[in-house]
């Protein structure tokens, strides 16, 4: 896996916090903020939203708009999984 640098501003007191926490753990500031990442992006990925929308890259402006609306108006009764399939390829 290709390893690419990011550069991000954050507040001076925060950075100092990260540093005291990772420092504490005997973990590199990149490895702490690594693994909050991941999890914060593992929590998203588990929200409906993102698990409707996911795959629809190729929708035209006007079709992304009428299933985020549809998505919108959704409840969670809605969002519940009534049954599921498995299909071997």
């Amino acid at each position: 896996m290709a390893t690419k640098a990011l550069n991000f501003k954050m507040d001076e007191a925060e950075i100092l916090d990260m540093k005291e926490v990772a420092g504490i753990f005997n973990m590199s500031v990149t490895e702490l903020v690594r693994n909050a990442v991941k999890e914060y992006l593992d929590e998203l990925k588990k929200d409906p939203y993102y698990r409707l929308t996911v795959n629809v890259h190729d929708a035209s402006a006007e079709e992304s708009e009428e299933i985020l609306a549809e998505i919108e108006n959704m409840t969670d009764e809605d969002l519940t999984i009534a049954s599921t399939r498995h299909f071997t390829v």
